[in-house]
């Protein structure tokens, strides 16, 4: 259960990290106050209303266009800090510290350690094998 909380939290993590810095737009098309079509990924389609520019410029239109399109950008986060050139004391004394400890953790095993090897075995006053009849075959 531990094991399946911890992917799940992972991977929620890096949704949140994904989403946090991705940036997009979100079009928007309204028809007087309502609104007709919105489109994340793709062009938003009109209602048909819409005027268009006279052919030309001796011929104008004086009439107010009733649709409107908007568009709403949401900025992903660009504060990442992607090169470590400004560490700080406190930092650079920690990742020394972690280093000597790391390098110094695995020293000393290379020799076969027998704790017992000054000490004597105990005298034996009578054979325990032989005295309950029990023999290693």
């Amino acid at each position: 259960m531990k094991q399946i909380s911890h992917k799940i939290m992972s991977l929620s993590m890096a949704f949140v990290v994904l989403f946090s810095t991705m940036s997009f737009t979100i079009d928007i098309h309204y028809c007087g106050d309502s609104l007709m079509d919105s489109a994340i990924f793709h062009k938003v389609e009109t209602c048909g209303m819409d005027m268009e520019k006279p052919a030309s410029e001796s011929c104008s239109v004086t009439k107010k266009d009733c649709c409107k399109n908007e568009q709403v950008v949401v900025d992903g986060h660009d504060e990442l800090q992607l090169s470590f050139n400004k560490i700080s004391f406190e930092q650079q004394l920690f990742i020394a510290s972690f280093v000597y400890s790391f390098i110094n953790l695995f020293e000393g095993f290379n020799e076969n350690i027998i704790p017992f090897r000054d000490y004597k075995p105990p005298f034996l006053i009578r054979d325990i094998q032989k005295l309950h009849e029990t023999y290693l075959i």
